[in-house]
């Protein structure tokens, strides 16, 4: 086993870097913490690293400073928490150079695979001049136990799929200039390039795939979260209820969900469930990275607890793999889009239901203290739709009044009659503003 990391050692720093598409990822900025890179299976964690190797080699670090390792390898299957060390070991063998004497850059892809490997980055970060940055599949490198297992020396940063932009920059088509300064031709390229994202979605895997190749490989992703990262992690085994679950909800994206409904719905179908049970696994794949969740606005924890949540899939590319009307619905997924985008942004995002029964689709509260109410539409072009969009957000203003009123649309730009305190955005530019 030990000459196996030596050996591995040895290749890695002698690996060149690899291609990739730049991600834009906000990292944390607070020294002497690990970075724990989590996010959904096959959304580019392991690039992300190698990104992050590379901005250090930019940045005049040699390379012999910067190790990447992974530990998803058959060959240290039966490696033990204590075996870790000698990483560190043969690592500073190598270069005893830069052992106390400069800082070390260590990027340990799939470390949870080995158990107890907290401990072992606990005690490298006290005892040792390295910085740590730790992958791993959403089954073990959960947020919550980042927080717990680490005890505070580790900050998290979350790899999605491509957001819009880093889908045109894979595909070499991110625009050099701003909105205000986009030609006709740009402007109408970029808008069919987002009706194509929001069809095929931000898995980099998935891009440039026929449709039914595409699909397949989705279809293959959420199978294997679901059994390794909800089945055999929780030990579920009405296998039956958690299926039906997974349908509903990817094939329902952007809409509101209810336990207690969806459990009335498998008892009619003869399919035996706790309510309880049910709580549990929506849990299970939120943990997972298969879908995210939006509580509604409320001061009160209660009514957030005891109202359904908005459920979105991961990626818009997911809604026609489960999405059994075989249409597209553009709307939806436009609004899974912008869901997905304000998390990148760092806000704390709620559904808002007004006293009048107005819904809103976003309410969305960043780290400076701004507020902002957006709906989302894919056409504003027809009147009726344009005063229902209105009137919820008018209505919202009077019990948030602090927050701005947006209005994202993929058509209707220049819809007329809009009230002057509302900001309206073409989708195209308002998910290229940042």
């Amino acid at each position: 086993m030990r000459d196996l990391i030596r050996q591995k050692i040895v290749d890695a720093l002698a690996t060149p870097v690899p291609g990739f598409t730049r991600r834009t990822v906000r990292l944390p900025g607070v020294p002497g913490k690990a970075v724990a890179v989590i996010g959904p299976r096959r959304a580019g964690k392991t690039t992300f690293l190698w990104q992050m190797l590379a901005d250090r080699l930019e940045s005049g670090v040699p390379r012999e400073g910067l190790l990447y390792f992974s530990f998803e390898d058959e060959r240290l299957a039966e490696m033990a928490v204590g075996q870790l060390q000698w990483v560190v070991e043969e690592y500073y063998a190598l270069y005893p150079e830069w052992r106390d004497r400069h800082q070390a850059v260590f990027f340990l892809d799939e470390i949870q695979v080995v158990p107890g490997w907290e401990g072992f980055v606990r005690r490298v970060l006290d005892t040792e001049r390295v910085e740590m940055f730790l992958s791993g599949s959403s089954a073990r490198l959960l947020s919550r136990e980042v927080a717990t297992q680490m005890r505070g020396r580790a900050m998290e940063t979350l790899v999605l799929p491509f957001s819009f932009r880093e889908y045109l920059r894979h595909a070499g088509a991110e625009p050099a200039k701003p909105p205000n300064r986009w030609t006709k031709a740009i402007r109408s390229a970029l808008e069919k390039r987002l009706r194509e994202y929001l069809v095929s979605g931000g898995f980099p895997e998935a891009q440039g795939l026929t449709a039914p190749d595409r699909l397949e490989l989705l279809r293959g992703y959420i199978d294997t979260a679901l059994f390794r990262d909800v089945v055999e992690r929780h030990a579920v085994s009405n296998l039956v209820a958690l299926r039906w679950m997974v349908r509903h909800l990817l094939g329902n994206a952007a809409g509101t969900f209810s336990v207690q409904k969806f459990y009335g719905d498998l008892r009619l179908q003869g399919i035996p469930v706790a309510k309880d049970t049910l709580h549990a696994y929506v849990g299970y794949l939120e943990d997972a990275f298969v879908i995210r969740t939006l509580p509604i606005a409320a001061d009160s924890e209660r009514r957030r607890m005891v109202n359904p949540r908005k459920v979105y899939p991961v990626d818009p590319g997911l809604i026609p793999v489960f999405d059994r009307a075989g249409r597209a619905n553009e709307g939806h997924a436009l609004e899974t889009v912008a869901a997905l985008e304000l998390e990148r942004r760092g806000a704390e995002v709620a559904y808002v239901r007004t006293r009048e029964g107005f819904e809103v689709d976003f309410l969305a509260r960043y780290p400076d203290s701004t507020e902002q109410l957006i709906q989302v539409c894919a056409d504003l072009d027809t009147a009726s739709t344009r005063d229902r969009e209105v009137r919820g957000l008018l209505a919202a203003a009077g019990e948030y009044p602090r927050a701005t009123l947006h209005l994202v649309a993929l058509t209707g730009a220049n819809a007329p009659s809009l009230p002057d305190n509302i900001c309206l955005h073409l989708a195209a530019e308002w998910l290229l503003q940042t």
